[in-house]
Parts: C-alpha cells; structure tokens; sequence
C-alpha cells in the first residue's frame, strides 16, 4: 500500500508541475501580447498585399463519358478489378490506347505546338489574337516576379550582346516540333501546367479542366482542346481500318474499270459478228463473255467488301457522350485570398509565440554568455 501511495503522490506531482507549466507559458504569451498582435497585424497587410497582387486565373472544366467496348471476357473477375480500380479490358485490340493515356498525350510536345496557332478573343473582345501571342505578351505576374527576374534578364542582356547572336525571325510563324526555340519550349511547358486532365479508373469518365487569365479564353480553349482529343484518339483507333478502306476503295476502282472494260469488248465483237455462225467466233465470244462474268463477279465481291469497310470504320469509330459542357466561368478559381490571409496570419502567430516561448530566451542567453565571456577575457 506504501508502495501504490508513493506511485500516485509522484503521478500527482508531474500533474500539477505540466499544469503549472503550461500556466506559466500562457501567462508568458499573454505578457508579450503586443508582440504577437503586432507581428498578426503586419502579417495581415502582407497577405492582403500578396493576395490582391497574384492574378486572377479563371478554370472551365468540362466531363466526357467516352464509350467502351470491353471484348474481353473476364467475367467476375472484371467486376472484381473494376472494384478495385482497375480496368483489365482496356489493354487489347483497338483500345489499346486507354484512358490512362489522355494526360500523357494531352502533355505531349506536338499537341500542344497544334495549339500555338488558335484564335483566341478576350472577354472584352479588343484582343484578337493567337494562343501563342497571347501566352507571350498578355500574361499578367506578381511584381515580386519582376524583382526576381530583373538580374537575370540583364545578365542575358549582356550575354546576348557579348555573343552577337543574331534574331529570332519573328515573321516566322510556323514551328518545328523536332526542334524548339528557348521561348517555344517555355510557352509549351506553361501552357501544358495549365491544362489538366484526370480519367476515373472505374467508369472511364474523363475530366478536362483550362486554367487561363480571361474566363472566355479559358472556356474557348477548353472546348478546342476537348475536340482536339476527341479528333486524335478517333484517328488513332481508325487509322488502321482507314487504311484498308482506302485500299478496298482503289481495289474497287480497278475492279470496276475492269469490268466495263470485258463488258465494252463483250458488246463490241458481239456486234461486229451477228450473222457469223463459224465456231471459232462463238469459241472467241464464250471466251469474252466468260472474262465478263469473272470481271463482274470481282467487282461484285470487291463492292461488298467496300461497304464492309466502311461499316468497319464508323463501327470503331469512338462516341463521346459531353456530360458538362464547357461554359465561361463567372469567378476566379485563383488565388484564394481568403486561405493566403489565414496563412500568413497562422504562420506569424506561431512564429511569434515560438520566438517568446523559446527563441528569446535563448538569444538572451547567449547574449549574457557572450559579454561574460569577454569580461573575463578583459580581466
């Protein structure tokens, strides 16, 4: 019984010394209480500083339901890996080109270089320009930007005239993906941060989201890059079945040229020989009437598989079902001035009550260490 008394006395003891404690670090903060007021108030006009100098940025984002055709027959076990996330039809045949592979094309150097050249108009409606110029000259940026990048932007200055380069020819509109210029590499990095898309594993819906500095570009170019996709994976998965419609359509011109040509010879030796009853000339006209009917009969076969292919391609032909349309967004997705302001308020109040509580002791500390230490170095 001593023994459990002990325990518990001791227990009680480190009790009361973490509340005394924990008293005595509040009574420190509440000493210091200017202090921290002061750093939150500062920190208030910063945010509010840093908050309305970021520019508004407009997102529109818009959901499409593409269909799929699941040959496969996995049964219960594509049930199954449907419920975990994975898609195990998507990896055969014509759909080897999976959703998972829209980010991916999407941030591809020669899809973004076929945006360079579309036409975008502002909201007000006095610009009207390429995605290009617009990403180049009519981009707004913090003025911290400036700051930074003013050092850098003289010391290229002084390269550029120590080395005497010449000029990018600007008339030159047109741009080789094989080989980029400095500011097309960094136009095309910039516009692939502001395009975004993400494929939901399980139903194969497809979210594509813009991010521009004017809300009808952002929904103009939304809808371009939208169509663009659509355009590029349809080409894919019926290039090869194009190909052979292409092929069964110049069959079909030969066979049909063919035909007519044994029909017209048909006609002709027919006609030049009516009161003929020798053998040899019926032998001649069963010969061209036979090479009529085998010309008629490819051309006949060759017809149908023409229609075949074309059944083929429109067949595979992909369908995307729009569930929400692009539309011009009426607020700025950024910045969030509210959070920025939180941010900044929390992290100057931590800041500040840490500096009380441990730093300040600390610099005092050392400050007293410092002046004994040269006293005694004095005497």
């Amino acid at each position: 019984m001593n023994e459990k008394t002990m325990i518990n006395v001791s227990s009680t003891e480190k009790t009361e010394e973490q509340e005394i404690d924990l008293i005595e670090l509040a009574q420190k903060v509440w000493t210091n209480r200017k202090l921290v007021l002061k750093v939150c108030g500062v920190a208030t006009l910063l945010g509010i500083l840093v908050a309305f100098s970021i520019p508004k940025e407009y997102s529109t984002s818009v959901t499409l339901a593409p269909e799929t055709s699941n040959k496969s027959n996995t049964g219960g076990m594509g049930a199954l890996a449907a419920m975990a996330g994975i898609n195990l039809g998507s990896s055969s045949g014509e759909d080897a080109l999976s959703p998972e592979l829209y980010p991916d094309i999407v941030s591809s150097t020669p899809f973004l270089i076929d945006l360079f050249n579309v036409k975008v108009v502002n909201k007000e409606g006095n610009m009207r320009m390429t995605l290009y110029t617009y990403l180049d000259e009519h981009q707004k940026a913090p003025w911290w930007n400036f700051i930074m990048s003013a050092p850098f932007k003289a010391l290229g200055w002084a390269v550029g005239l120590l080395k005497n380069e010449p000029k990018e020819d600007e008339s030159d509109s047109s741009v080789d993906p094989f080989r980029l210029t400095p500011k097309e590499e960094a136009i095309s990095e910039a516009l692939s941060h502001r395009i975004t898309i993400s494929v939901d594993k399980k139903t194969g819906v497809t979210t594509l989201s813009v991010t521009m500095q004017d809300p009808l570009i952002s929904a103009s170019l939304t809808d371009t890059v939208m169509h663009n996709l659509q355009n590029y994976i349809t080409d894919y998965r019926t290039n090869k079945a194009r190909h052979d419609l292409a092929f069964t359509e110049k069959l079909y011109k030969e066979a049909k040229e063919n035909y007519y040509i044994a029909q017209q010879k048909y006609a002709h030796y027919v006609d030049g020989n009516l009161n003929v009853v020798m053998q040899s000339y019926r032998a001649e006209q069963d010969r061209l009437q036979n090479e009529v009917t085998l010309a008629y009969g490819v051309y006949n076969q060759v017809a149908q598989q023409l229609q075949m292919a074309k059944g083929k391609v429109q067949e595979i032909t992909p369908v995307y079902t729009v569930v929400q349309p692009a539309t011009v967004p009426l607020r700025p997705s950024k910045p969030n001035k509210i959070m920025i302001l939180i941010g900044f308020i929390f992290l100057a109040g931590v800041g500040s009550i840490g500096w009380i509580l441990f730093m300040k002791d600390l610099c005092s500390g050392w400050k007293k260490a410092t002046i004994e230490d040269k006293s005694v170095g004095t005497k």
